[in-house]
This record gives structure tokens, C-alpha cells and sequence, in this order.
């Protein structure tokens, strides 16, 4: 039974998920609607949702064949800051799509390309290729080279795609050789990648890509991550993964966060003040540790926050900047929970324990009996919509601030 505060947001019976922690899936005009995904388990394909302010489903389109990423982020569905437009992914891993659908006509565009949301601003998108992600191994814990839409080791090719929906346009506006090129630890990456060739042959060697790019709320900046993510638990690889930033144009570009070599850390979104990140790093001073960590997005100014170190998916109230919210999986259980966390003091004001899975023994990797809780504000801070697993299905519920007592 989950706690009388908590409200189910959607009345549909189906396996329910929102986008992300760091995509706000209620509509930008203030209407209460709210954008989701959920899956047919009998046609094995999802759509995107949309419902209204009392839950009831009143539009729903992009029906498409589920892959696992499905279980984690549904279709990436995003609302334009006009809400004319929602934008979602289709096709598959190998050969991904970008929709823009008009609400009111439903007239559809699509372009070749994948992306992990719009930017709030109303600008082009702009996204690495999820594909890749899975076919290092993300997801199915299983590496796939061949399935990637480039070569790994095609570092000219692929990297950061900017899309023109209205010319149904895409290009590579940042290589994975152009960051590569310009990082900071060039020399040791380079190194690592003659020991991987010694490894696996001289057509071969480290796996790097750019992805999980993510807006801030202001949408004139971006974060990205550059690396290898999964790949450790596949290959004989070290973990590499930078956090890096850049203005609108990709003019500027700072490093911010270094989680490689043995560094913990994960989870970076922004700050609602759209000049700092929140994320899981490592421990000014022990770096072999984790914490909740902020820092600035030129890359100064790295502060722990939180002795927290849940791993989860962090978000700061855009109400109240004293108020961290986070998930968990770190319970005897194995089941979730929510954290709301204190900033000044570094106190857990209060815990929710929510179920994420609906086995005892989950499967590896994404699939519909496990979830993220992914927690997320809306644009006031005023309610906080997570996921949980109830049952066979995952359902969106939500959290009015005002009836949480802190």
C-alpha cells in the first residue's frame, strides 16, 4: 500500500512510464496534462499518452515496437514550450527516428536521428545515438558492436547530431574525435586506447562515445557525457566517463565532472538555476568514496553536498533550493524509496519506501519488472511525479508538495 499523500496520475491500466528525471513531463502551459509512454504487452509495442489534469487519457499516437530502452525512458516524449508539438523517438536502436507531431492536426514529420528529449527552449534538438549506448552494452549487458549505427571506432562519424525538423535535416555538429582532440587527458585516453588495441586487435580499441545530453530548464545550455559508459562490465576496459557542458552553439565546451579511472559518480542533471550541476561524484579528498556533489558548469567550484551516495536520480526543487530529492535502491529489500534531503544540514527530512521491481529475482538489464523511480518537479516545484512498480505494471504517481510534511 503506498502512502495517502500519494495520488495516482493516470487512471490507465497499462505498464506506465515518464521520460526522465530531468524532463518535465507536464505540459508547459500550466493545464496539468501530462506526458507519458506505456506498453501493450500483447502487441509488444508502446505509445505516447497524453493526459489530463484528473488522469484520464485524452490523446495518445506513435504506436511502435518496444525495445528495452522502452523500461527505462519510454519514448523520450517531450512537450515544445508552446505545446503545439510533442516530439517522441520510433523505429528501433539501429535505425531511430525523431517525431514531431502537431497536437492539433496530427500531422507528423519525421527525421532519420534519435534524441533523449527537446530542449525547453524551443531550439533544434540535439542528440547522440541511443544506439550505440546498447550495443556497449547498456541495457542488455551484452556488447554488440555490430549493432551500433556507427562504428565505435569511427571517431570522425559520429558524436553529437544537431536536427532541423521543418528542413528534416540532421548534422554531426561535435565528433567524438573533436572532443577527444580537445580533452584535458587526451594523452592518458590515448594510452588507454593503444592498450585496448594490444587487447582486441589494431581495428579495434577504446570505446567512446557522446551521449545522455540533457537541457537545463532555461534551455541555453547543455550537458553531455563523453565516454564509455557500460562498457567496464563487458570489456576489459576502465570505466571512462566526463561530464562536459556547452552554450546553445557548442562554442563553449568545459569539462565538469571527471568520473574515470576508478572515480565513482552518476546521475548529472542541472540545477533549476541553469549554472550548476547536481550529481553523484566523488569525495573532495577521497576519491575512492562517493557523495552528492554541485558544481559549477565551467567546471569550478566542486562541493559535496550530501553524504548521500544512493546512486540515484537527484533533483533540486525549483521552490526551494534547500530541497534535494532523491531516489534508492539501497534498502534490505532491494525495493525503492524516496529521499527528500535537506541541504543546509545534510538531513533526511523524509523517506518514502516505494516498490520498484516485481520480482524477487530480476532479470538483467531493462525490462518491464523493474523501474527507476526517476523523480521529477514540475515547473514550480509544487508537485514531484515518480514512477512505481505496482503489481505487473509501473505507474505514475504524484506528490502535491504542499501535503508533505518536512
Amino acid at each position: 500500500m503506498l502512502y495517502r499523500e500519494m495520488k495516482r496520475r493516470v487512471t490507465l491500466d497499462k505498464w506506465s512510464v515518464h521520460s526522465y528525471y530531468t524532463l518535465n513531463p507536464y505540459a508547459p502551459d500550466g493545464s496539468g496534462r501530462l506526458l507519458f509512454a506505456a506498453a501493450d504487452f500483447e502487441t509488444g509495442t508502446g505509445k505516447v499518452y497524453i493526459a489530463d489534469n484528473d488522469g484520464k487519457v485524452v490523446d495518445s499516437f506513435g504506436e511502435n515496437k518496444y525495445s528495452s530502452s522502452f523500461f527505462h525512458t519510454g519514448f523520450w516524449q517531450t512537450w515544445s514550450p508552446d505545446c503545439r508539438f510533442v516530439y517522441y523517438q520510433s523505429g528501433t536502436n539501429t535505425v531511430p527516428y525523431i517525431v514531431r507531431r502537431e497536437l492539433s492536426t496530427g500531422l507528423e514529420t519525421r527525421v532519420a536521428g534519435d534524441m533523449e528529449g527537446a530542449p525547453t527552449d524551443g531550439g533544434p534538438i540535439v542528440s547522440g545515438f541511443m544506439g550505440m549506448l546498447y550495443a556497449a552494452g547498456y541495457g542488455t549487458l551484452e556488447y554488440h558492436p555490430e549493432d551500433a549505427p556507427f562504428p565505435f571506432q569511427a571517431r570522425n562519424e559520429h558524436g553529437l547530431f544537431q536536427y532541423d525538423m521543418d528542413k528534416g535535416t540532421r548534422k554531426l555538429i561535435l565528433s567524438v574525435n573533436d572532443v577527444l582532440n580537445s580533452h584535458v587527458h587526451k594523452n592518458r585516453l590515448l594510452e588507454t586506447d593503444r592498450e585496448m588495441k594490444q587487447i582486441y586487435g589494431q581495428s579495434d580499441g577504446l570505446t567512446l562515445m557522446c551521449y545522455c545530453l540533457r537541457w537545463n530548464r532555461q534551455g541555453d545550455k547543455c550537458l553531455f557525457y563523453f565516454g564509455n559508459h557500460t562498457v567496464k562490465n563487458v570489456r576489459r576496459e576502465p570505466r571512462i566517463g566526463y561530464v562536459f557542458t556547452a552554450n546553445r552553439d557548442f562554442t563553449e565546451l568545459h569539462m565538469a565532472v571527471d568520473l574515470s579511472y576508478n572515480r565513482p559518480g552518476v546521475h548529472w542533471g542541472w540545477h533549476p538555476d541553469g549554472k550548476h550541476l547536481l550529481g553523484y561524484g566523488p569525495v573532495p579528498g577521497d576519491e575512492t568514496k562517493m557523495c552528492l556533489a554541485m558544481v559549477n558548469y565551467d567546471g569550478t567550484g566542486y562541493t559535496k553536498i550530501s553524504k548521500v551516495q544512493t546512486g540515484g536520480h537527484p533533483s533540486i526543487s525549483p521552490a526551494d533550493y534547500n530541497l534535494i530529492v532523491t531516489d534508492s535502491r539501497k534498502t534490505p529489500d532491494g525495493q525503492g524509496q524516496l529521499l527528500f534531503i535537506d541541504k543546509r544540514s545534510d538531513e533526511i527530512k523524509k523517506c518514502y519506501h516505494i516498490p520498484c521491481k516485481n520480482r524477487e529475482a530480476v532479470p538483467p538489464g531493462r525490462n518491464r519488472h523493474f523501474i527507476c523511480h526517476h523523480p521529477v518537479f514540475n515547473a514550480d516545484g509544487s508537485k514531484l511525479l515518480f514512477n512505481v512498480m505496482c503489481g505487473e505494471n509501473s505507474q505514475l504517481y504524484e506528490l502535491d508538495m504542499g501535503s508533505v510534511e518536512l
